[in-house]
């Protein structure tokens, strides 16, 4: 494994209430510089969850919302920040009574995932949620959810029906597939 770079300096060059982009000047180990820009962590929050939550063995909680980078609703799993002082696994059963009006039992970290690694700093800790309740929090979104139970072995007609593009999503729902067909 190689050297990391040096980073030699690191500068905001744009911010605004959600984003926040780096420049890095950093230098590699064989002596080459260069300016890399990042799309970098926002906000106070240090990380967020992506939940796989299973009603039963075989059905999957999917939310439709809308997406405003592809200005249409897609299908996905609840997601969310970390609040301050929050670990993964609250944040996760929050972001579920929040999203999908269910709490979970039980609560295991499945993977962390970046989503594009050369330029963005966020990555995502993908949580499996069992033994769902139900409970419902007041969360942030501008309108309510729509819930959608769909059987995790229908993954391929999830991606066949053009609503689910998301890579976090996708990825998370092949995780918690093989790690159920693994575990039983």
């Amino acid at each position: 494994m190689p050297n990391r770079p040096k980073i030699l300096n690191k500068t905001v060059v744009a911010q605004t209430s959600q984003f926040r982009v780096e420049a890095l000047e950093l230098e590699f180990s064989n002596g080459v510089r260069r300016r890399y820009e990042r799309l970098a962590r926002g906000g106070t929050g240090c990380g967020a969850v992506l939940i796989v939550p299973m009603l039963d063995i075989d059905t999957v909680l999917l939310v439709r919302e809308y997406a405003a980078g592809l200005h249409r609703y897609e299908l996905g799993l609840p997601k969310g920040k970390l609040d301050d002082g929050e670990d993964m696994l609250s944040a996760a059963n929050r972001e579920l009574k929040e999203e999908i009006g269910y709490g979970a039992a039980s609560l295991r970290h499945l993977h962390q995932v970046s989503l594009a690694p050369a330029y963005l700093e966020h990555t995502i800790d993908i949580i499996l949620a069992e033994q769902l309740y139900p409970e419902k929090l007041v969360g942030d979104e501008p309108e309510e959810l729509q819930v959608v139970p769909w059987p995790l072995a229908r993954i391929d007609s999830l991606l066949a029906s053009g609503e689910c593009s998301e890579a976090r999503s996708i990825a998370a729902l092949y995780l918690a597939r093989d790690h159920l067909r693994r575990r039983d």
